[in-house]
C-alpha cells in the first residue's frame, strides 16, 4: 500500500516517462509480448469512449446554466486557429524550396478513399453538422456532438433549475472519469511505446530521413517559433511558460495516442488547471480537435512539394502560395484519428497536374513514415488547441485588468 502511495503521489509527467522508458525496454528484449500494446489499446479506447459523452454534457449544461453569462470569445479562439493552420502551410512552403526533398514513391495506399476536392471535404464538414446525434456520439463526430450539445444546451435554457442541476451532474461524472483514466496514462504510455517499438522497424525508415527531418523541423518550429509568436501579439508576455505547459500537459500525451480525438480529455483537464472558463474550453477544445490542424498543413503541403520535386515539376511561388491555401483548407477538413491528413495530398497533388496513381504512392510513403510524422503532427495539433484556447481568453482577461498566471 505504501508503494501505491508513492506512486500515485508521483507526479504524472514522471510517471509518464517512467512508463515510456519501460516500453521500449520490454518492445526490445521481449517483442513478441503481444499482450502488453494491449494497454495501450485499452487507454486510448476509454479516452475516445468517454471524450463525446465529456463534451456533450459539458456543453449542454454551460448553455443551460441560466446564470452563467460570461460572453463567448469563439471568434478569437477560431481565428488563431486558421492563423496557426495558414501560418504552418507558409513554413511547410519555405522549406520546401529551402530543402527539397526527393521521395522512394511505394505502392500500397490504392484502395484508400480520398476527396474529389475541396468542395467534397467542406460538403463533408458540414453534413456532420447535421448527422444523427446518437451516431455522432457514437462515431466521435465532434462536430455533430458540438452541434447539438449547442442546440440542446439553448433548449434547456426554458428547463427547471432541477433539470439544470442533473446535466452538471452528469457533466461532472464524466469528468471525474476522465481524470481516473488519465491517472492510468503512464500504463498506455507503456503499451503504446512497447507496439511502437516491437512492431515497427527503423531500416524501413532510413530511406526517408531527409523527409522526416523536413517534416519534424517544420513542426518544431511551428510549435515553438510561430504559436509563440501568435501568443505574444495576442497577450504581450513571454508565451513560453504557457507553450511549454500546453507541450507537457498535452502535446507528450498526443503523441504517443496520436489522435486529437482521444487527448480532447487531456486538454480539458489541462484548461481546467489553467482556471479558464468551462464553457469556453467545452466548445473550443473538441472545435479544435477538428478544425486546429498546423501539423496537417505540414504534412499535406511537405509531401506534396516532396512529390513535384520527385516528378521536376518547377514551381512557382504564386502557385505555392496557393498550395498553402489548399492545404490549410483541406487540413480543416482532416478527420481527427491517426493519419487522416495524409488522404487528403492527393486533392493538393492536383494542383499540379500529379495524377492521383502517383499521389496515391506518396500517401503510401506517408503511412511507412507515420509513426514519426502523425505523432509529431497531433502533438502540435492538439497542444495548440489548449494553447490559442488559453491565448483568447487571456487576451480577454488582459483588458479587463486581470492578472495572467498558469
Amino acid at each position: 500500500m505504501n508503494l501505491l502511495q508513492k506512486w500515485t503521489d508521483t507526479s504524472l509527467i514522471l510517471r509518464i516517462i517512467a512508463g515510456l522508458i519501460l516500453g521500449v525496454a520490454l518492445g526490445i528484449t521481449v517483442p513478441s509480448a503481444v499482450g502488453i500494446s494491449m494497454l495501450g489499446d485499452l487507454f486510448v479506447g476509454a479516452l475516445k469512449a468517454i471524450a463525446p459523452l465529456l463534451v456533450f454534457f459539458l456543453v449542454m449544461h454551460s448553455l443551460a446554466n441560466k446564470q452563467d453569462t460570461a460572453q463567448s470569445n469563439m471568434k478569437t479562439v477560431i481565428i488563431l486557429y486558421l492563423v496557426s493552420t495558414f501560418l504552418a502551410a507558409l513554413t511547410a512552403v519555405a522549406a520546401g524550396f529551402l530543402f527539397p526533398s526527393d521521395i522512394v514513391l511505394v505502392q500500397g495506399a490504392e484502395d484508400a478513399a480520398v476527396p474529389g476536392g475541396i468542395a467534397e471535404v467542406l460538403k463533408s464538414l458540414l453534413m456532420n453538422v447535421v448527422d444523427n446525434p446518437v451516431s455522432s456520439l457514437i462515431n466521435a463526430n465532434y462536430i455533430g456532438v458540438l452541434a447539438w450539445a449547442l442546440i440542446l444546451g439553448f433548449a434547456f435554457r426554458k428547463a427547471g433549475d432541477n433539470t439544470v442541476k442533473v446535466l452538471g451532474d452528469v457533466s461532472d461524472a464524466c469528468s471525474s472519469a476522465i481524470r481516473w483514466i488519465i491517472n492510468f496514462a503512464p500504463l498506455g504510455i507503456l503499451g503504446l511505446v512497447f507496439a511502437t517499438v516491437s512492431e515497427t522497424g527503423i531500416k524501413s525508415l532510413m530511406d526517408y530521413g531527409h523527409l522526416i527531418l523536413v517534416l519534424v523541423g517544420c513542426m518544431l518550429f511551428v510549435a515553438f517559433i510561430v504559436n509563440p509568436a501568435i501568443v505574444f501579439v495576442n497577450i504581450r508576455q513571454n508565451p513560453y511558460p504557457l507553450v511549454f505547459k500546453c507541450i507537457k500537459d498535452s502535446g507528450i500525451m498526443a503523441f504517443f495516442t496520436r489522435s486529437s480525438a482521444a487527448n480532447i480529455p487531456v486538454n480539458m483537464s489541462l484548461c481546467e488547471s489553467l482556471g479558464l472558463d468551462e464553457k469556453q474550453y467545452s466548445v473550443s477544445i473538441p472545435l479544435g480537435a477538428t478544425i486546429n490542424m498546423a501539423g496537417g498543413a505540414v504534412t499535406i503541403t511537405t509531401l506534396t512539394l516532396a512529390a513535384a520535386n520527385t516528378l521536376e515539376i518547377q514551381v512557382d511561388f504564386p502557385t505555392a502560395l496557393l498550395l498553402s491555401i489548399i492545404a490549410s483548407i483541406s487540413a480543416c477538413g482532416a478527420s481527427g484519428v491517426a493519419g487522416g491528413s495524409l488522404l487528403l495530398i492527393p486533392l493538393a497533388c492536383s494542383l499540379f497536374g500529379i495524377s492521383s496513381d502517383i499521389a496515391m504512392q506518396v500517401v503510401g510513403v506517408g503511412f511507412i513514415i507515420g509513426v514519426i510524422q502523425d505523432s509529431c503532427e497531433t502533438a502540435v495539433n492538439s497542444s495548440s488547441d489548449a494553447l490559442f484556447t488559453a491565448t483568447a481568453e487571456f487576451r480577454k482577461w488582459k483588458k479587463e485588468g486581470r492578472k495572467i498566471k498558469w
